[in-house]
């Protein structure tokens, strides 16, 4: 019997495979980026130290209060520029992105864009 695998299913499998060719360092950390239906997050990891340096999302007060939805391009546009604006306050400038097993293009190509016009480096 034909067994059907879920998108999410999918879209998993797909980032373990990616998490092991990248990996976080102190010098140069990793940019994940994770997108619910209504949201989308960011995060810049130290995978070394097991911890995350600095984030941003569409549920932070001040990305909110700019925002009227948290699910579309524009939404994640203003969370690539403030996640870049927070890494420049903790002196990061060059990431590795991980773009969470999603396809890169829409929302997760619009949040890289924005970080790499933003300042950050990858």
């Amino acid at each position: 019997m034909l067994q059907l695998v879920s998108k999410d299913t999918a879209r998993r499998r797909i980032h373990v495979r990616l998490r092991t060719r990248l990996a976080g360092r102190a010098q140069m950390p990793r940019l994940s980026v994770f997108r619910s239906l209504n949201h989308i997050y960011a995060q810049i990891v130290d995978d070394a130290r097991g911890q995350t340096m600095v984030s941003a999302s569409t549920r932070d007060k001040e990305v909110r209060t700019t925002l009227k939805t948290g699910g579309n391009v524009a939404a994640a546009k203003v969370v690539g520029q403030e996640l870049a604006k927070r890494a420049g306050a903790a002196g990061i400038s060059r990431v590795v992105f991980d773009r969470g097993g999603y396809a890169y293009h829409g929302r997760v190509k619009a949040l890289a864009d924005a970080a790499r016009e933003a300042g950050l480096k990858f």
